[in-house]
């Protein structure tokens, strides 16, 4: 199970300090709002680049945003490892998809928690990752949204036919009791916001994640 910390529940004041806590997670997550897709405002590639300059953690960049092709190149020079774009979002997954392969990064595509599984399945083959929001897109410390279970066990039973390596993501709160179930439906990565950054200690919750799906 990959845990991945969520920028957006980190202390914006001292973000260096807040990517120590959480060294020993493989990826962090960053979530980029444009106030219009989704009715908040977070951070751009600037910000990722400074991100960039101070960890070689993997960067699993998922865009919030209403035009996520006009700036994917943005992102993946600004340092982002993986891109996430929300099917909702575009009128042609197939060509934002070959540009980003052809940009050299991992390309996952997300849906919110009303929209179908069918709207992804056949990108399926195409892609590394899908991105299942448990909670509505915009803000942290939401309550996990038990539907997203069917929708992964739904992706996991679609990938073993047509991409056995995709991964699935989980994002939107998770907890212990939430995690472990996502990882029973067939999550391989958890992405956790306040329920990391919000203790006293970011490590000892990334292990109780890590901790409960080897149960």
């Amino acid at each position: 199970m990959i845990v991945a910390p969520s920028i957006l529940s980190a202390d914006f004041g001292n973000l260096q300090e807040s990517f120590k806590k959480v060294k020993s997670a493989e990826w962090l997550h960053v979530d980029v709002m444009d106030g219009h897709f989704v009715p908040n405002i977070s951070i751009g590639p600037v910000v990722i680049k400074g991100f960039r300059s101070y960890t070689s953690q993997v960067l699993d960049t998922h865009l919030m945003i209403s035009d996520p092709e006009k700036y994917i190149k943005e992102f993946v020079a600004a340092g982002s490892d993986r891109i996430t774009f929300h099917i909702e979002t575009v009128e042609d997954p197939y060509n934002i998809i070959k540009q980003l392969r052809e940009l050299n990064v991992c390309v996952g595509v997300s849906v919110k928690p009303g929209t179908s599984v069918d709207m992804v399945k056949e990108l399926i083959p195409l892609i590394d990752q899908v991105l299942v929001m448990s909670v509505e897109p915009g803000f942290g410390g939401q309550k996990f949204i038990p539907s997203a279970l069917d929708k992964i066990s739904e992706i996991s039973e679609l990938r073993k036919l047509w991409n056995p390596e995709l991964l699935i993501v989980v994002d939107g709160g998770i907890n212990e009791t939430t995690g472990k179930q996502c990882k029973d439906a067939g999550a391989d990565v958890l992405v956790a916001g306040s329920y990391v950054f919000g203790s006293d200690n970011p490590e000892e919750r990334i292990r109780s994640l890590q901790w409960n799906v080897k149960l």
